[in-house]
C-alpha cells in the first residue's frame, strides 16, 4: 500500500540526509543559519501534511504529486542565471538572521560570496513545502532547491545543500506521523 511506500521513503530520506549533512556543513555547501528558520517552519506542517496524506484517498496524492513535480521541472528548465543568482540586497530579516556565507566553488576553486532576499516569502514557500513533503512521504528536495535557489537568491550549489540539511530536520517529525499510524514496516525502511 501506499502508506508503507510513503512512510519508508521519509526513512529512506532522513537516512541519507542525515549521513551528508555533516560533509556538507564541513564543506561551506550547507548553511546552518539558513537552514534553520526555514526547516522549523517545514518540520510544524509536515506533521499536518502526513496526517493529511494518510487521510486522503492514495490515486489523489499520486495524482497531486505528478503535478507538482512537472511543474517544478518546467520551472527549472525555463530559468534564467539559476547557478548564481544575482541578489542585489538582502531583506531586513534576512540581514537580521545573517542569511549569508561563503563557500569555495570546486568546479572553479573560487570563493563564492552569497546572500538572500524575500525571506518571509521563501518562510511561508517552506511552510506549504513542509505540508507536501509529509503528504507525498518523500524528501522535498524537489522544492527545497527551486524555493532556496530562484525564490530566495541562494547559489544553486548552496541551495542543494542546505536543502539535504532541511531534509533531515523535516522528514523527522513527518517520519513519526507514519511511524505512530503504523505505516512504516521496518523490512522495507531497513
Amino acid at each position: 500500500h501506499l502508506d508503507f511506500v510513503r512512510g519508508a521513503g521519509l526513512l529512506v530520506a532522513l537516512a541519507s540526509a542525515l549521513a551528508a549533512a555533516p560533509m556538507l556543513l564541513r564543506s561551506g555547501l550547507a548553511n546552518l543559519r539558513l537552514a534553520l528558520p526555514l526547516a522549523l517552519v517545514a518540520s510544524a506542517s509536515s506533521i499536518g501534511g502526513a496526517l493529511l496524506g494518510l487521510a486522503l484517498p492514495v490515486a489523489a496524492v499520486q495524482t497531486a504529486l505528478g503535478v507538482i513535480v512537472l511543474g517544478i521541472v518546467v520551472l527549472m528548465f525555463v530559468s534564467k542565471r539559476s547557478e548564481f543568482p544575482i541578489v542585489a540586497a538582502p531583506d531586513p530579516l534576512s540581514r537580521a538572521l545573517a542569511l549569508h556565507g561563503v563557500f569555495v566553488d570546486g568546479a572553479t576553486g573560487k570563493h563564492v560570496e552569497w546572500q538572500v532576499h524575500r525571506t518571509p516569502a521563501g518562510l511561508a514557500t517552506f511552510l506549504v513545502i513542509g505540508v507536501l513533503a509529509g503528504m507525498f512521504g518523500i524528501g522535498a528536495g524537489w522544492a527545497n532547491v527551486p524555493a532556496l535557489n530562484l525564490l530566495m537568491g541562494a547559489p544553486l550549489k548552496v541551495s542543494a545543500g542546505t536543502s539535504g540539511l532541511v531534509l533531515s530536520l523535516v522528514d523527522s517529525s513527518a517520519a513519526w506521523v507514519y511511524v505512530n499510524k503504523g505505516a512504516v514496516l521496518p523490512m522495507i525502511a531497513v
